[in-house]
């Protein structure tokens, strides 16, 4: 069926292609052919031009204005997580009970992939690949940073902090601030992201394997826009996830490069300074693109199966090296906390840890919004064959619990050197007296046994999973440009692992550094959160006609 809006440049499909005829609405079958031009690009609709002229435009202005960039790009993570806070909040609860609703009704028995599909990969494997999903630069980050600084400086639910303003330890404060930290630490990683997550991924799994459209964000609002879909309101909804895609990867590997130069220095003393992570972006885009030419079994695969192992190892490590009892003891309490604290850390309004609210909370569902394209795309890929409430279940608990586990070990040990050492603790120097992100992980490591391998193991762990993520962010941005092809040209696929370093080093070259990438994350995540909401209509209706 070709396309039949009336005018909009639509996407053809090839000839003699199935009919699927739904019980609800009728579907046309949509798989894409595609025209390849130029350089070996697939161009077969405006949504790879517009994106990619955008984005070089993006980058020449940045590098020929940064002052100006860096203005405009501070003024816009102001204005948002200001004026849009509630916004955000108030969307990732929806998701959260949209994602429980589907557990609990009817329509949660229905199978992706048709009532006689099979699962693709037994509970140990798929259940490993969600594990896999859940890992990234972000946990390595932010592992001993958020633990640690929410305890003592930011004050969620205006906990006080067990430090006075002279630095001296409160020990009346130490139990309620060490608990807070921990539980709002695991609020930005537990079931609001996951549950992000899960409504795109699950869009995308039903969209495609039971309605026979395109791996692609336009084909789950088939219900909602009908042929139009096909037409420049699909073109517009595969255009922003293109963006918020794009920017999520890139503030991912700002991070990146910043822990891993800040590693380097810690380790070997190279200088810490913008050039230093310019070469790194650079070098590790190049080895992203080397991966990108090896294919997905020779090039990630191998790679993330080599990350995991190290990340692993380095966790037990921890465990064992660190106050393991008292770690154990924390994880259960900070997850009874997380339990216990979910409503209050999740109300939009009337809320006076504002600084907390704004400049983590709205951050992080932003972030986590731009990332879902990506890590959705991931999970519908290999969850073929689950009944929506075990695909719902899993997704939300399994990464979860995976992500609770990682925060309680190392925020547990970082939490303990800071309160057993409160005058000379390196994680009490570069966490809470000087800030200094990027060194968070390896202060902390400079207080275990063999510092300087697993130094050394976490700047390996950061550096592929640098390379994982620009890799696989590329295949999922070339997918959607791509209409839904999962084989599209090579050329393309690293053309956009390419422009993914651009955007990263332009962004931090830029005026406001790491800030501006915080910044066009916010601002792109805004737009896809509307997307997002309407893709849950888009979902309830598919689903109940999937029933009858």
């Amino acid at each position: 069926m070709s396309d039949t809006t009336g005018g909009d440049q639509g996407i053809p499909a090839p000839e003699g292609a199935s009919q699927i005829i739904e019980t609800e609405y009728e579907i046309g079958q949509h798989n894409i052919d595609g025209k390849v031009g130029p350089f070996g690009f697939d161009i077969h609709n405006p949504v790879f031009l517009i994106s990619g002229l955008s984005i070089v435009a993006f980058v020449f202005y940045t590098l020929a204005l940064p002052d100006q960039a860096g203005a405009l790009f501070s003024w816009l993570f102001g204005a948002v997580t200001k004026g849009f806070d509630w916004f955000f909040l108030g969307a990732a609860n929806i998701f959260v009970l949209f994602c429980l609703l589907l557990i609990v009704t009817p329509v949660g028995s229905v199978r992706l992939g048709g009532a006689e599909a099979t699962p693709d990969y037994g509970y140990v494997g798929w259940f490993a690949m969600l594990f896999a999903a859940g890992m990234g630069i972000g946990l390595m980050f932010f592992g001993v940073l958020e633990p640690v600084y929410h305890m003592a400086v930011s004050e969620p639910l205006g906990v006080p902090s067990p430090f006075d303003a002279d630095g001296n330890l409160i020990p009346e404060n130490v139990e309620a601030a060490k608990r807070m930290g921990l539980a709002a630490t695991i609020f930005h990683w537990g079931l609001h992201p996951w549950a992000i997550y899960a409504v795109v991924a699950l869009s995308l799994a039903l969209f495609t394997y039971n309605k026979g459209l395109p791996l692609t964000i336009r084909s789950a609002f088939y219900p909602i826009l009908g042929e139009r879909v096909w037409g420049w309101w699909g073109h517009v909804i595969d255009i922003l996830a293109v963006f918020a895609t794009l920017f999520g990867l890139a503030t991912s590997l700002g991070f990146g490069a910043q822990q891993a130069n800040a590693g380097l220095n810690h380790v070997f003393g190279v200088p810490i300074t913008p050039s230093a992570q310019v070469v790194l972006i650079t070098l590790i885009t190049a080895v992203a693109t080397v991966s990108v030419l090896r294919g997905l079994d020779g090039g990630v695969k191998l790679l993330s199966e080599v990350n995991m192992g190290l990340a692993a190892l380095l966790l037990v490590f921890v465990l064992l090296a660190g106050p393991t009892l008292v770690i154990l003891t924390d994880f259960g309490k900070g997850l009874g906390a997380y339990l216990t604290e979910l409503v209050p850390l999740s109300m939009p309004v009337g809320r006076e840890d504002t600084g907390f609210v704004q400049g983590w909370t709205s951050f992080y569902w932003a972030w986590w919004i731009s990332w879902s394209p990506f890590v959705g795309m991931f999970i519908a890929r290999v969850s073929r064959g689950r009944t929506v409430r075990e695909f719902v279940t899993c997704v939300l608990i399994i990464p979860s619990l995976v992500c609770v586990l990682w925060m309680a070990v190392f925020g547990g040990v970082a939490i303990d050197q800071v309160l057993s050492d409160p005058v000379s603790s390196p994680v009490k120097a570069q966490v809470i007296d000087s800030y200094n992100p990027p060194l968070s992980l390896f202060a902390m490591l400079e207080g275990l046994p063999l510092s300087a391998i697993t130094s050394v193991i976490g700047i390996v762990l950061v550096i592929v999973f640098f390379v994982t993520s620009s890799d696989s962010g590329s295949l999922v941005i070339d997918t959607i440009t791509a209409g839904g092809k999962v084989d599209a040209p090579v050329p393309q696929r690293v053309f956009w692992c390419i422009f993914e370093g651009a955007v990263a080093i332009v962004l931090l070259l830029s005026a406001g550094g790491l800030a501006s990438l915080q910044s066009m994350v916010i601002s792109t995540g805004l737009p896809f959160t509307v997307v997002l909401l309407l893709m849950c209509w888009a979902i309830w209706k598919g689903l109940r006609a999937e029933r009858r």
